[in-house]
């Protein structure tokens, strides 16, 4: 995933989806995302939004954004980006 188009996702609106438990949440996140740990999203997922709308994950290091991404796409979100960990994220 190129930078800029993350920037640009970031920036035209996407959800931002920590999937990170809620206690790394609470010690530093993305600003402006939201926490839904990976073991919640697919009981959570309609809290998202449209199908359609950009979606952005991230976790620690990758795995459990690439996970979550791999089951968002199976419920049917089709633009849906793995950001790999916070520190991977762009600055705000």
């Amino acid at each position: 995933m190129a930078v800029n188009t993350l920037i640009e996702k970031i920036r035209t609106g996407a959800a931002i989806i920590d999937v990170r438990t809620e206690d790394e949440f609470m010690d530093g996140h993305y600003p402006n995302a939201r926490n839904i740990p990976v073991n919640e999203l697919m009981e959570r997922a309609d809290e998202i939004g449209q199908k359609d709308q950009p979606v952005v994950l991230y976790c620690e290091t990758g795995s459990r954004s690439a996970y979550a991404a791999m089951m968002l796409k199976v419920e049917g979100f089709t633009d849906v980006i793995n950001a790999g960990g916070l520190m991977d994220m762009p600055e705000a």
